[in-house]
């Protein structure tokens, strides 16, 4: 199906079940512990031995030698694989380093050997075991050191720059100037599921079970890096816990759980340990970003210019932390540039929000910064300042552009009228009290997606697709939308996910997965829907389906009949025309928070929360809420803890396991309220819907920051926020 002219009404528009707040479908089998992930999956791959990998202990250099003698030796050794036996590998076009090294080094705890063995005791023992000789280089671990060698990026996606009249210009001629440097941390995925697969050979077929969340383009790097032709890997992930882009790609743990299955002879584990998932897979880059606004005395925004400097190993791509600032508000003079440097630090790569959560912790202070300046309200500013076109492109107009009521009932909602525009004026006891807002954005995109649709004997449909649930309720929308389609109650759907074997979906990743996975399952209803209408003899422009029956006029007949002895198969792709180029699609929201600051030892509680979105058609109101509370704990967790320490002498994260690497928990994190405006977005699919999951982290951090300096009048511009950077230069207790 050619999705390329905006959607008018359909069958979802009907919101029998799309829409609902309907409970989690694979809910049950997760809580009782039945749900099997992907180092459980002893029904697919049998009796498997256990493979322990082995991480580099320098971040740049060479190995000089590599003594397996003993390791080979201990007790319950089956193998041992090395760059040195593994045979040629190639480069997944999705890696930035290679995922065995040896003998150049290019990051810290790079994987260098797995050890193959009866038990995962037997494995870790006799890696302790080997011995390697290493010869160090010189590294750069340090962004600010590198700033200035920071070049353009190549990129074949959005340019690094942009410019639009004379930023220069007007910038140094503005009544009001604002010019600020901001800076983010290095950031763990820190999910729940570490990095697991096995793997298992029949001949030269290779079945890995995985932990991955793009399972199309897992299978085809895994392919391509074994020199394997693409129809010889079947990849299987139907439950992950837990991704936010740290699961994109192919890592170490399913490459050595192949190069092991094959040299021990039979299937191989391998799940990779705390530190190595901090330094071996991927992070979110740290940041340095300039900001600069200029505007008339009446607030009006003539220049805004964005500066983002991150950094990678060679190769690499930088975070895109400028992307937002050229969309966001309205200005006739712009400017953003972003610059990569080369680091020898474990590689950076996608984590949730990818770009625009970095980017609007930065934005989003310089804003309230500027607001201050002026003498605005921030929230007035924002609104001052909205566009309704691309401001770099102003003949390409928003699909949809709600930002100013998603600040505007945010605002009422939260009791903005009741905060104190002088920082540091309110107090509850011990506690200085105060409240910041934030905008929200985050892009649309939406991606080609495929599913097949089959109508059994029986009534039931069963959907199979290979896009995968990362705890998000992929199962559960899906079913939703094969329910409403076919006119079926949910328990007459089954729902089959993340299996190579199945059609292509757009995966998860990017804010994409919900909305185009169910488009994709929606063109394979609708091909069903007319097979089944011409299996009955109905005319297939005035069919209804319903209660489990297919109507036309004034026959009906059970779905069931149309499947007959052998059922009805159905399968069809989604393909996006150019609606993208013709309008600017975005998600937009705002949030609240009110936080306590504690008055002599500057810590911080926050002590509400609240996210307003706009995303289009909300496909279940109860999946997507906890995606939402899910993104804004994350963004406070990036507000005032997170932050991955770099030991700049060799090159690796020091608090690399989930004991060092703070995340917020339950204490941390008050009442939490989403409000979701009532929206549809025919540009963007024929759901109507839009992408809400990493929306929910866009502007968090700078509503807490905004809400510390309401609170203390003291702004910190380096996040995380913690409190020795409050504490000397807090107002005096009396």
């Amino acid at each position: 199906m050619k999705f390329d002219t905006p959607a008018t009404t359909n069958p979802i528009d009907q919101l029998k079940i799309i829409g609902k707040p309907t409970d989690r479908i694979d809910g049950p089998s997760k809580t009782a512990g039945t749900a099997p992930y992907a180092y459980e999956r002893h029904d697919i791959v049998a009796n498997p031995a256990h493979g322990y990998v082995v991480g580099s202990a320098i971040a740049k250099g060479r190995i000089a030698s590599i003594d397996l003698t003993d390791a080979k030796a201990a007790a319950g050794v089956l193998a041992i694989v090395t760059a040195e036996n593994a045979g040629k590998l190639a480069k997944g076009s999705l890696n930035t380093a290679s995922l065995l090294g040896g003998p150049e080094i290019q990051h810290y705890h790079q994987a260098i050997a797995v050890v193959v063995a009866e038990t995962f005791e037997q494995a870790r023992s006799a890696a302790e075991l080997i011995r390697v000789d290493y010869i160090r280089a010189e590294g750069a671990y340090d962004l600010a050191a590198a700033k200035n060698s920071a070049a353009k990026p190549a990129t074949d996606e959005d340019p690094p720059d942009t410019a639009v009249g004379d930023f220069a210009g007007a910038f140094a001629t503005a009544p009001v100037q604002f010019d600020a440097t901001y800076t983010t941390p290095d950031q763990a995925h820190a999910m729940m599921e570490p990095h697991a697969s096995m793997a298992a050979w029949d001949g030269d077929r290779l079945t890995v079970v995985t932990s991955n969340q793009m399972i199309a383009w897992g299978a085809r790097d895994l392919a391509t890096t074994l020199g394997l032709p693409r129809d010889r890997v079947r990849m299987i992930s139907p439950f992950i816990g837990g991704g936010f882009g740290g699961k994109l790609f192919v890592r170490a743990d399913v490459l050595l759980a192949a190069l092991g299955a094959r040299a021990a002879g039979r299937p191989v584990k391998v799940a990779l340990t705390r530190p190595l998932i901090f330094n071996n897979t991927t992070h979110r880059p740290a940041t340095i970003q300039r900001i600069r606004i200029g505007a008339t005395r009446d607030g009006r925004i003539t220049a805004i210019g964005h500066e983002g400097w991150s950094g990678d190993l060679p190769d690499g791509k930088p975070e895109t932390a400028v992307n937002q600032t050229r969309l966001l508000y309205a200005g006739a003079n712009r400017m953003t540039a972003t610059r990569l440097a080369v680091l020898d630090l474990p590689e950076g790569n996608a984590m949730r929000a990818p770009g625009e959560a970095s980017g609007m912790m930065a934005l989003e202070i310089a804003v309230d910064e500027m607001a201050e300046k002026l003498g605005l309200d921030p929230i007035e500013f924002r609104i001052l300042n909205d566009t309704q076109v691309d401001p770099e492109k102003p003949e390409r107009k928003f699909s949809h552009r709600p930002l100013v009521e998603c600040l505007r009932m945010g605002a009422d909602r939260f009791g903005w009228s009741k905060r104190s525009a002088q920082p540091g004026r309110t107090r509850d006891g011990r506690w200085l009290t105060g409240i910041g807002a934030a905008a929200a954005f985050r892009n649309n995109v939406v991606q080609k997606s495929a599913a097949r649709v089959r109508l059994d004997p029986r009534g039931v449909v069963t959907v199979e697709t290979d896009m995968t649930d990362i705890g998000t309720g992929s199962y559960t929308i899906i079913a939703q939308t094969a329910a409403e389609m076919m006119g079926l109650p949910l328990n007459k759907v089954v729902v089959r996910l993340g299996d190579s074997t199945f059609p292509v979906s757009a995966g998860s990743g990017g804010q994409w997965g919900a909305n185009s996975s169910t488009a994709g399952v929606y063109a394979a209803c609708v091909k069903l829907r007319e097979a089944v209408a011409q299996k009955l003899g109905f005319g297939s422009a005035d069919v209804v389906f319903a209660d489990g029956e297919v109507r036309s006029g004034n026959r009906s007949a059970p779905l069931a009949k149309a499947a007959g002895d052998s059922g009805i198969v159905a399968e069809d792709t989604i393909e996006f025309g150019d609606l993208d180029k013709k309008y600017q699609q975005s998600t937009f929201g705002a949030h609240f928070v009110e936080v306590g600051v504690d008055a002599a030892t500057a810590e911080v509680r926050i002590r509400r929360m609240l996210a307003v979105c706009a995303a289009g058609r909300i496909l279940n109101p109860k999946s997507a809420r906890s995606q939402v509370i899910g993104a804004m704990t994350m963004g406070a967790g990036a507000a005032l803890m997170e932050d991955l320490v770099i030991d700049e002498r060799s090159g690796f994260f020091v608090n690399h396991d989930l004991a060092g690497y703070e995340v917020p928990v339950h204490a941390d994190i008050p009442h939490q309220d989403v409000i979701f405006l009532d929206e549809v977005d025919p540009i963007s699919s024929p759901m109507k819907a839009k992408g809400v999951g990493e929306l929910g982290i866009c502007g968090v951090g700078a509503a807490i920051a905004n809400a510390i300096y309401n609170a203390t009048g003291v702004r910190v511009r380096d996040y995380p926020i913690t409190l020795d950077k409050l504490l000397d230069r807090m107002p005096a207790v009396g």
